[in-house]
C-alpha cells in the first residue's frame, strides 16, 4: 500500500465532516502517518473595527480560534486514540494558509471534504479548484457523503503514443500506483481509462479513393498504438506492485475513442466511480493558470470524489511569505 508520511486533513465548515475524517484517520493510521487537522478562519468575520462596543479585538479574535479550535478538537475525539495528530487553527485565506501549512510542514497529502455549493450542481468550490490547481502535494477532495470503502476506483491517464514524455510516463505510473494502492486496501475494483482520438481520420475524402476503408485503416491503427501504450503501463504496474496484487486487482483497461474531456466523465459515470485518480498538468506563461484545459474541464464534470496529483517538477505560486 501506498503509504503516506504526513497528512493535512483541511476542515470545511460549511459540510458534514465525520466521513471525510473517518477516511483520513483511517489512511493515517494505516501509513502510520502524522494527521494534521487545520481549521482557517477568514479575516472578515474577527474585524470588530466597525462595533461600537463589545470586546476588544485582540480578545474576540482569541475567543473565535479558541471556539474554532475547541470543535476541531471534539471532531478528531473519536478518534484520538488511533493516530498521532495535532491542530492549527489559523487566519487568512484558506486555500492560501493551506498551500503555506503543506509547504510548512512537508505534508505528502492534503484531504478535505468538496464544498458542494448550494447554488451549484458542481461538487467542488472555488478553494477546491485553488488546491487542485496550485497545492504542490496531491489533493484528495471527497463527496460529503463519502463512504466507509470505495467499489470501483478509476485511474485516468494520458498516453502520449507519437513522442516520449518523461514527465507524463512518471505521473502515469504515480496515477496508477496511487490507485492501485487504494484499490487493494478497499477491495475495490480498478479501472484505467484513457481517452484517445484519431482526428485525422476526419479528412480522408479530402485525399482518399475510399475514404471508408481509409478511415477504419486510420482508426484501427491510431487504437492499436494507444492499446500498445496501456500495455505497457500495465506491465510497469505490475512490475511495481508483484505478480500475486495485479492479479487480485486484474485491472479493466478501457479505451473510449473521443476527446478526454468528454469521455472521461461519461466513462466515470457509466462506471458509478466512487474515485477518480487523475493528473493535473502545469501550464507556462499564466501566472495562476496552472491546471490544464482537459484536466479542469472533466473535473467541472465529476460528481464523486477525486484524487488530483501534480506532475514531477511542479511549483506552487504561494510562497510562505
Amino acid at each position: 500500500m501506498k503509504r503516506f508520511r504526513n497528512i493535512l486533513h483541511v476542515i470545511e465548515p460549511s459540510v458534514s465532516q465525520e466521513a471525510g475524517l473517518a477516511r483520513a484517520v483511517s489512511l493515517a493510521e494505516n501509513s502510520q502517518a502524522m494527521l494534521t487537522l487545520i481549521d482557517v478562519i477568514p479575516e472578515e468575520p474577527l474585524d470588530l473595527s466597525l462595533a461600537l462596543r463589545g470586546p476588544s479585538p485582540v480578545a474576540f479574535r482569541e475567543s473565535v480560534m479558541a471556539e474554532r479550535r475547541s470543535r476541531v478538537e471534539s471532531l478528531i475525539a473519536p478518534h484520538a486514540d488511533r493516530v498521532d495528530h495535532h491542530i492549527e487553527v489559523l487566519t487568512g485565506i484558506r486555500f492560501i494558509e493551506v498551500i503555506r501549512a503543506v509547504l510548512r510542514g512537508d505534508h505528502d497529502l492534503v484531504i478535505k471534504t468538496a464544498e458542494n455549493p448550494e447554488w451549484s450542481r458542481l461538487l467542488f468550490g472555488s478553494d477546491d479548484m485553488h488546491l487542485m490547481r496550485k497545492c504542490p502535494c496531491p489533493v484528495w477532495l471527497m463527496k460529503p457523503e463519502e463512504t466507509p470503502n470505495y467499489r470501483r476506483i478509476v485511474a485516468a491517464v494520458d498516453v502520449d503514443v507519437h513522442r516520449d514524455v518523461p514527465n507524463k510516463q512518471v505521473l502515469n505510473d504515480r496515477i496508477l500506483d496511487l490507485a492501485a494502492s487504494l484499490a487493494l486496501s478497499d477491495f475495490a475494483e480498478l479501472h484505467l481509462v484513457h481517452a484517445w482520438d484519431a482526428p485525422e481520420a476526419g479528412f480522408v475524402g479530402i485525399w482518399a479513393n475510399d475514404p471508408d476503408t481509409t478511415e477504419r485503416h486510420i482508426v484501427e491503427m491510431e487504437q492499436s498504438r494507444h492499446q500498445v501504450g496501456m500495455d505497457r503501463l500495465t506491465y510497469r504496474l505490475r512490475e511495481r506492485i508483484g505478480s500475486d496484487a495485479y492479479g487480485y486487482l486484474s485491472p479493466r483497461v478501457h479505451l473510449p475513442m473521443g476527446v478526454a474531456r468528454k469521455q472521461i466523465p461519461k466513462m466515470v459515470e457509466k462506471l458509478r466511480a466512487d474515485l477518480v485518480v487523475m493528473g493535473t498538468v502545469a501550464r507556462t506563461g499564466i501566472s495562476g493558470f496552472i491546471i490544464g484545459n482537459t484536466a479542469e474541464a472533466v473535473l467541472h464534470q465529476l460528481q464523486c470524489s477525486v484524487l488530483a496529483l501534480k506532475p514531477p517538477g511542479f511549483v506552487t505560486p504561494v510562497t510562505l511569505t
